[in-house]
């Protein structure tokens, strides 16, 4: 058996108050998105975009967080072809398509037109999470932009009044809730980019958590000044956006990282007499533990955080054991 591996991705646009796909047709006489072989040397995402150059003149700009792997076999000059090809989401301002010889015509459709031309499930499956995708991702902007413009609405606004917002798939299964940005993070509107993040991402690693594949989040959004912890009235004032952004996630777990954290989630905010518990509410799972800045005041602090991670992953095996998380 030979094995082909390949890159493409989904095509779409805003055109108005419509949400139009990209479908090229084949040679073959079947609608589908560009793809093609992935070169020596290339990642998956610069094949994918060189794909879509090559086949369509468009340049568009790569959504971030969404991937998804299609697998299929078919037969070529007698012989059986194992297909792997990772697909990408990409927005395209411009509508003007100029194909390759590789294919035969082009449309630009909506959603239902688009899932009734492409002919395979897979094909239909990928449309369909993609769409998804752009759905969360168009609710989340617009949730974002309410939760920016806090400081303005509120008259003893203390915080940072810049938003540092999440950061991550929007379709994770997994979410990483921290207390408030730092300084670093203030300055790059990212969470967990400084001290904290960097021995964050060292321990996520050495438990078996991709952190690439989660979504981190803060209670409070906003920077406090001089490093302070959040007031209860600051962390009420941004529960509800917070709330927001995670029904647009809904992740099946929940790491709580930190007082703040835990109290803003289960009501109890004693993360040293709670760390390392697994708590299950309506079906999602909570893991308390001690925030990355506990384990750079004590290293005693880091092995604890390490094994609380690891009881998180022994007590989600169906994502993390999931051939799309490996």
């Amino acid at each position: 058996m030979m094995f082909e591996f390949s890159a493409g991705a989904v095509i779409y646009k805003r055109d108005g108050e419509s949400l139009l796909f990209l479908l090229m047709l084949s040679n073959n006489g079947d609608y589908g998105f560009p793809k093609g072989h992935i070169e020596k040397g290339e990642t998956p995402e610069i094949a994918a975009m060189r794909e879509i150059k090559e086949e369509s003149n468009l340049e568009p700009k790569m959504v971030y967080g969404f991937s998804e792997v299609i697998e299929y076999f078919f037969q070529e000059k007698g012989e059986k072809i194992h297909k792997w090809a990772k697909f990408f989401l990409a927005e395209s301002e411009g509508k003007n398509v100029r194909i390759s010889s590789e294919h035969k015509a082009f449309e630009w459709v909506d959603y239902a037109k688009a899932i009734s031309m492409v002919r395979f499930k897979n094909s239909k499956d990928l449309l369909s999470h993609a769409y998804d995708y752009i759905r969360r991702k168009e609710i989340m902007s617009k949730i974002n932009e309410r939760y920016g413009a806090l400081p303005v609405r509120k008259k003893d606004w203390e915080l940072s009044r810049k938003l540092v917002p999440g950061e991550g798939p929007l379709n994770a299964k997994i979410v990483i809730l921290g207390q408030a940005p730092g300084a670093e993070e203030d300055k790059q509107g990212r969470p967990f980019v400084g001290r904290s993040g960097e021995l964050l991402n060292k321990m996520l690693k050495n438990a078996g958590i991709k952190r690439e594949k989660a979504y981190i989040l803060s209670v409070v959004q906003f920077f406090p000044p001089k490093n302070r912890l959040p007031t209860k009235e600051e962390v009420a004032a941004c529960m509800p956006f917070l709330m927001m952004q995670l029904s647009i996630i809904n992740p099946e777990g929940i790491i709580l990282l930190g007082n703040i954290a835990s109290n803003a989630m289960l009501g109890d905010g004693s993360v040293e007499k709670n760390h390392g518990r697994i708590i299950e509410i309506d079906g999602r799972k909570f893991l308390v533990t001690f925030h990355p800045a506990a384990a750079l005041r004590s290293k005693t602090r880091m092995p604890k955080i390490e094994e609380d991670l690891k009881k998180f992953k022994e007590a989600l095996p169906n994502i993390f054991e999931s051939k799309e998380y490996k």
